[in-house]
C-alpha cells in the first residue's frame, strides 16, 4: 500500500481510504454488521489506515463499528469523522447563516460524541460535513478548532466540501486552520484541478478524493434496472 504524509505532518495514511457511510445503515441500506466488519478488517489486512466517517452515519453506528474494528486490529488506525450543521443541510445554502449551522459549543460537542462512539481518546482528523466560505470570518469555529487541537481530542482539522463547489472552501483555507479538504473528483468531476488542487499543493493542504466511484456507479455493478429502497440516497441519486 503507498503511503503519503498528511499535511504538514509526519504522519502517514494510505493512499487509499475506507469510506465508512455504506456501514452506517441509514440512507445507505443492505449492509449487516458482520459483513461490514469483515470488510473492515479486510481493509486494514490489506494496508488501509485511513476511514472516514461521519456522526451521522447511522447517528452514530458507522463510528461504532470501526472503533471496534481498531481495538480488534489490536492496530492504530487514522480515523475521520465529520461534524454535521444544526440544520442537518446538505449542501450548506447560501442563505444559511453560520449561527444557524454550526457553534462553538455545537463543534465540541459533536467532536465529544464521536469519541465516545469510537471509544477514542481523540480524532485523527475532524470535519465540517457542510461548508459555505462566507463563514470564513467567523471567531467561533477558529476558537472551536484551536481549542479541540490544545485539549487533544482533534488532531487535525478539514472541511467536506459542498459537492461540486470545490472552490467553496479555498478562503476557509487561507486561514491556516484547515489541514485538508474533502471534494468529489472523479471521471464525470474534475473542477477541482482547476483551483482547488493548486492552492492545497502551494500551502500543502491535504486532499481527499471522495465519490471516486460515483456513488458505485463505475464499480460495473449498478444497472438500468438495479432497485435501492425509496429510503436509499441510490434511489434518488441514479434516477
Amino acid at each position: 500500500m503507498l503511503m503519503k504524509k498528511f499535511s504538514k505532518s509526519e504522519t502517514e495514511v494510505s493512499n487509499l481510504g475506507y469510506g465508512c457511510w455504506g456501514i452506517g445503515k441509514t440512507f445507505w441500506i443492505g449492509a449487516a454488521d458482520d459483513e461490514s466488519k469483515k470488510a473492515l478488517h479486510a481493509a486494514i489486512d490489506n494496508g488501509i489506515n485511513l476511514f472516514d466517517s461521519a456522526l451521522v452515519y447511522g447517528d452514530g453506528h458507522s463510528e461504532k463499528l470501526v472503533g471496534e474494528v481498531e481495538k480488534e486490529s489490536g492496530k492504530e488506525l487514522f480515523i475521520t469523522s465529520k461534524i454535521p450543521s444544526k440544520k442537518y443541510e446538505w449542501p450548506a445554502k447560501d442563505e444559511s447563516t453560520f449561527e444557524e449551522s454550526f457553534s462553538k459549543e455545537h463543534i465540541i460537542e459533536c467532536t465529544e460524541k464521536s469519541l465516545r462512539n469510537l471509544k477514542r481518546d481523540y480524532l485523527d482528523l475532524q470535519q465540517f460535513h457542510v461548508w459555505n466560505d462566507k463563514w470564513a470570518d467567523n471567531d467561533e469555529w477558529k476558537e472551536a478548532v484551536y481549542q479541540l487541537k490544545k485539549d487533544g481530542k482533534v488532531r487535525f482539522f478539514g472541511i467536506s466540501i459542498n459537492d461540486h463547489q470545490p472552490e467553496n472552501g479555498i478562503k476557509a483555507g487561507e486561514t491556516g486552520l484547515i489541514d485538508s479538504f474533502q471534494v468529489i473528483f472523479n471521471i464525470f468531476d474534475q473542477k477541482p484541478t482547476d483551483k482547488l488542487f493548486p492552492f492545497c499543493k502551494e500551502n500543502n493542504i491535504s486532499i481527499l478524493a471522495r465519490v471516486p466511484l460515483d456513488e458505485g456507479g463505475l464499480t460495473g455493478n449498478i444497472t438500468e434496472d438495479t432497485q435501492f429502497p425509496t429510503n436509499d440516497f441510490r434511489a434518488h441519486y441514479f434516477k
